[in-house]
């Protein structure tokens, strides 16, 4: 078992990580904005990311409604408040909402 102050150099390690990784990107790519890399990923990273997450939300997917339901509801609400909106954040958001309130209520 650790003790408080392990707990609290634990914590301490994982929040200066974590800040790390967050603003590293920023100043690894200050000064590179037109760089044809940068313009490539800009364009397929949104559609990579949604690929991940809905192969994710699918793979534990079975036979039953309250399996597949929700999975469904949150891919096709993500989709279509893209869509309707073009907002990663909120179609993200939504679909999110969606699953996890039909998870819910199925359960």
């Amino acid at each position: 078992m650790l003790s408080d102050p392990q707990i609290a150099v634990a914590v301490a390690v994982v929040a200066l990580i974590t800040f790390a990784c967050r603003i590293l990107p920023f100043a690894l790519l200050r000064g590179r904005r037109r760089s044809p890399l940068l313009e490539f990923l800009s364009h397929a990273m949104p559609l990579g990311v949604m690929v991940v997450l809905v192969a994710y939300t699918l793979s534990g997917v079975g036979a039953a409604p309250a399996s597949w339901a929700p999975a469904v509801c949150g891919i096709g609400a993500t989709a279509g408040l893209h869509l309707w909106r073009g907002s990663i954040a909120l179609s993200l958001i939504g679909g999110t909402g969606a699953y996890v309130a039909l998870s819910l209520l199925l359960a």
